[in-house]
């Protein structure tokens, strides 16, 4: 095993944007490919590790930016900052990540029949929103996503298959819109799955989240039983 890791530029428009990808250097061949999209910071070492986990279990894992190249928060200010517009416009929101489907699959060790997409926090509703454009993906995962339906998208087939991981106890996420969710990707046609940890709040795969009164907290067993879904999720959805 050689993963190998580097960044790549792409275009929303006029928007400069960086990825960053990993691979596994010994293998060879095009291989599934799993888009990451990041929490309301901005792309970090956080969503480039879990690129590098991906690309250990034999796919090419993707930091999608959904911000522009080099914008990152620092603070809960900055990060609002920057994911609120995001929030106001989901058509800009859905193009953006549109975008990264599109840079993904252009690399040359990707199969483009075979991509898959995960997120954390307001990743997680980016990647749910790419799954509501009807985009032909296999499937999608989020963690502690945030669930707000966009305004902008309706009665639209959701082709992808889905998996949304959630901490029981998560104040950002309230149990309507949980509900909702269930009966919008019902509705939608989905095949669908959720996964609710009990005991866990918002955040709960970030090793740094220490701040109960803002409801983020790290939850180790709720982590490792996350990803261990993640990965039968993506055994399944990569199925040829």
């Amino acid at each position: 095993m050689a993963i190998v890791s580097n960044t790549v530029d792409y275009l929303d428009g006029d928007a400069v944007l960086e990825g960053f990808f990993a691979y596994d250097d010994a293998l060879k061949g095009r291989r599934p490919a799993v888009l990451i999209s990041h929490a309301w910071g901005g792309r970090d070492e956080f969503v480039a590790v879990k690129a590098k986990k991906l690309a250990e279990l034999g796919y090419v894992g993707f930091a999608l930016d959904i911000y522009g190249k080099g914008k990152r928060g620092g603070s809960v200010e900055e990060n609002s900052q920057l994911m609120q517009p995001f929030m106001d416009d989901r058509a800009m929101l859905q193009r953006r990540i549109a975008a990264a489907l599109s840079a993904v699959k252009l690399l040359p060790w990707v199969d483009d029949q075979m991509i898959a997409a995960i997120g954390f926090c307001f990743g997680g509703l980016c990647v749910l929103d790419l799954a509501r454009t009807g985009v032909d993906l296999k499937g999608v995962a989020s963690f502690h996503g945030l669930l707000i339906p966009p305004d902008n998208l309706s009665a639209v087939d959701i082709k992808a298959k889905v998996l949304v991981m959630h901490g029981n106890d998560d104040p950002m996420v309230p149990v309507d819109h949980v509900v909702a969710l269930e009966k919008e990707l019902t509705d939608a046609g989905a095949d669908w799955q959720m996964h609710v940890y009990g005991n866990t709040v918002h955040a709960f795969t970030n090793p740094v989240a220490n701040d109960p009164g803002f409801g983020t907290v790290y939850n180790a067993l709720a982590d490792k039983r996350s990803w261990k879904s993640l990965v039968a999720f993506l055994q399944e959805v990569f199925v040829r």
